[in-house]
């Protein structure tokens, strides 16, 4: 509890009063006056603001939060008291997080409620805490002021956000893939699996067209194939010092992460079944999932995980795969590549394809590109552009090293990865190659 300004303003006219009763003794019985009056409101108002508060605070927020996404805190404050009560307060909320509207004033009206709002925007996965929520509460003649914290601590779950993501997946399963960017190379009936007779229709490919039956019908027949099911995919993702570099206000790391849901999405709602391990960091291993479902649990496994410092094992990585996985698979493995990873990355790949198709995921820096188109003026920046001419050129040498054993990859820009994942993913499918 501490004194407001009222009562400093009023010690400071008492002191002049004394002062004044100091050179005319009339005065001393004025000033003696002030001071019990002051004295005794001020242990009065003291007392009213000590005794039982009759206030109470709930927090409302969702168990789990997006990424990135601006969200709404409501704070429910109730007053048990005959009398109103003014506070002003402050939520405690995680650090790191942006916040709009704290802190915050209001009126709680007496056996009545009222509600405060303030909104924030996480911006990094994980869990995150909430402290209790801190009010500065004046007393009844303004004289003292005291601030407590009440309701509960609280802990939510930030995720990485998915909503415009599974929008797009849900596009992918209609075949409507088209509008965001995402292409299918074959479409109705080039699947692998059989799955029905039905009447030829403009644009079949001859291939489709059932002569024998069509003879039967005295009609043209096509077989309809859809791609197969149950397969299996299984993600290798780097979360070494590589994936902290950032483009934009995501890490490498995120990009990736991004990336994995959803084409994990895609793939759970054709019926295949997924599985996610990483490498670099923590390891973690989320067994193979199958449904819509599962993405449920997968991201509960990877949501906190964060890019550490340690360098990429890929030879562990596969020999640790391998050990858990028997069943061939499409085995995705994404990572930011160094033209010093080739030693250790060509026999992991050999190893992994022995036993399944593996297509590696390369990511490509935005940063080195927009460091060839900045003008030269001066001799750093001239060694920076060689330098950076000279890494990406040694850089295409590795790609181009993969693409003779015949490797499977890609090479894209982190805010591109995902469609270019679907796409491929959507390609071996319809292909028959998984």
């Amino acid at each position: 509890m501490t004194a407001t300004r009222r009562l400093y303003g009023l010690l400071g006219l008492l002191s002049m009063l004394g002062l004044a009763a100091a050179f005319w003794p009339g005065a001393q019985t004025l000033w003696q006056w002030s001071l019990g009056v002051l004295l005794g409101l001020s242990g009065y108002d003291a007392w009213n603001l000590l005794r039982g508060d009759a206030v109470s605070v709930e927090r409302r927020l969702p168990d789990s939060l997006p990424v990135g996404v601006w969200q709404e805190v409501h704070l429910r404050f109730e007053n048990r008291g005959r009398h109103e009560r003014r506070l002003a307060w402050f939520d405690h909320y995680p650090q790191g997080f942006e916040f709009r509207g704290l802190p915050g004033e209001l009126v709680v009206p007496a056996h009545g409620w009222v509600e405060g709002r303030y909104r924030i925007r996480p911006t990094q996965r994980g869990e995150a805490g909430f402290g209790r929520v801190q009010i500065r509460r004046c007393s009844p003649l303004g004289l003292w002021q005291r601030s407590r914290r009440l309701g509960e601590a609280a802990t939510v779950k930030v995720f990485p956000d998915f909503a415009a993501t599974s929008g797009y997946a849900l596009l992918a399963v209609e075949n409507r893939l088209g509008l965001m960017g995402v292409r299918r190379l074959q479409r109705r009936g080039e699947g692998t699996n059989f799955h029905q007779m039905r009447e030829y229709r403009q644009g079949d490919s001859p291939r489709q067209v059932d002569w024998k039956a069509s003879a039967r019908m005295r009609k043209l027949v096509s077989r309809e194939f859809q791609d197969e099911r149950n397969q299996q995919v299984l993600f290798l993702l780097d979360s070494g010092r590589r994936m902290r570099s950032k483009d934009g206000e995501l890490s490498h790391f995120d990009h990736c992460l991004n990336a994995v849901l959803l084409l994990a999405y895609v793939a759970l709602r054709q019926g295949d079944t997924v599985g996610i391990a990483t490498f670099g960091a923590e390891p973690r291993w989320v067994p193979p999932v199958k449904g819509p479902g599962g993405l449920s649990r997968i991201l509960g496994g990877l949501y906190d995980l964060q890019p550490g410092l340690d360098a990429p094992d890929y030879s562990a990585a596969a020999r640790a795969l391998l050990a858990r996985q028997r069943k061939r698979a499409l085995v995705v493995l994404i990572s930011n590549l160094r033209d010093e990873d080739r030693d250790d990355l060509l026999p992991a790949l050999g190893a992994l394809r022995r036993h399944h198709l593996v297509l590696l995921a390369n990511l490509r820096e935005v940063a080195l590109e927009q460091a060839l188109d900045q003008p030269v003026e001066n001799l750093d920046q001239a060694v920076l552009v060689a330098a950076t001419g000279h890494y990406l050129r040694e850089r295409e040498q590795a790609l181009a090293g993969l693409a003779r054993q015949n490797l499977l990859y890609l090479d894209e820009t982190p805010d591109r990865l995902a469609l270019a994942l679907v796409n491929r993913y959507l390609d071996l499918k319809a292909a028959g190659k998984l």
